[in-house]
């Protein structure tokens, strides 16, 4: 089971009338503060794991609800043994909330993200992972995008053209020091912090409508939870292997004499050993796999699967002569 976080955003859409009466009744208890774009945001049940946005947009009127189950579970991973539990809890703090007016399955799942903690061990490892992301460029069915908080440095983002799939990878240190330091934290609990993100590459995989509805046939909010939370990480693994190939990350000419050495087929062989100079050359593997123009690139992908080694190599003028596939870490 994958180490993880596990984050799911719920709408209601409201009547102006309904919602205005919510969101007055919110700022006279609550310590609600007013964001920018008309938003207001209760922090009421933060430490139990929900915050609550109020959307006062002129067409619609909507209540998001932002859960985190680590904290309604105090950190214990949502496995079989205690999905009822959290939806238990997150049933009973909504309907408190909002004084039995509504419950969980009154809104609508919007967003599910999967957050799993890559722990490469080393400092140095994880700008490293990072550049040879970048090599594999466009990936089908994604585009390349970007986030507000990240550098390019320091993430690889990916944005589903269709599918409702986003996936970002960054080193989570580095975003740790950046986000501690605006703050003004000081150094020595900076550092505290810093020292437990050391080494990690933190990925989040996020699913909006459509995914969801492409990984659960349930229309009920509760099953829909419960049924992407018991195959969360296979859900997981299935979106990011349409990103990352799987196998070690070699130089080249390492790379060359794997496949010279391991492959018996001369027909795969030969491909495989084209697509090394494909990449770098394309820029992208999904441009590489597609110049090389071969019917059975399943076939030569497989091979290097089986072969462990990626068809992403490592540039001649960077450091490290192996890095270990990312799976070897999960």
């Amino acid at each position: 089971m994958l180490q993880s976080l596990h984050i799911f955003e719920l709408t209601l859409t409201l009547e102006s009338e309904k919602f205005q009466k919510l969101l007055n009744r919110a700022i006279y208890e609550s310590n609600v503060e007013q964001d920018f774009d008309n938003k207001y945001v209760d922090y009421a049940l933060a430490s139990k794991g929900i915050t609550v946005t109020y959307h006062d947009n002129s067409h619609k009127k909507k209540v998001k609800l932002t859960v985190n189950t680590n904290l309604i579970l105090g950190n214990n991973d949502p496995d079989d043994d205690n999905l009822s539990k959290l939806l238990r809890k997150l049933e009973a703090r909504i309907s408190d909330y909002f004084n039995s007016k509504y419950g969980l399955n009154d809104f609508k799942l919007s967003k599910m993200g999967l957050i799993v903690d890559i722990d490469v061990r080393e400092r140095k490892k994880v700008p490293a992972y990072l550049k040879i992301l970048h090599k594999i460029g466009k990936v089908k069915g994604f585009s390349l995008s970007s986030d507000n908080q990240l550098s390019n440095d320091m993430s690889f983002c990916l944005e589903g053209n269709s599918n409702g799939i986003e996936f970002t990878i960054y080193d989570l240190e580095k975003l740790a020091k950046d986000q501690l330091t605006e703050m003004d934290v000081k150094r020595k609990k900076l550092r505290a912090i810093a020292e437990r993100s050391e080494g990690i590459l933190r990925a989040e995989v996020w699913l909006k409508p459509k995914a969801i509805r492409g990984f659960t046939d349930e229309t009920v909010v509760s099953k829909q939870i419960a049924d992407l939370l018991e195959n969360k990480d296979k859900i997981f693994l299935n979106i990011v292997l349409r990103i990352i190939p799987f196998g070690d990350f070699y130089k080249k000419s390492k790379a060359v004499e794997i496949i010279k050495k391991e492959v018996t087929d001369r027909t795969i062989r030969r491909k495989m050993l084209r697509l090394l100079v494909l990449v770098p050359e394309k820029k992208s593997l999904l441009l590489a796999q597609k110049a090389l123009n071969y019917r059975r690139i399943d076939d030569v992908m497989e091979e290097f699967s089986l072969i462990e080694v990626s068809p992403v190599t490592i540039s001649k003028r960077h450091d490290f002569k192996k890095l270990e596939s990312l799976y070897k870490y999960l």
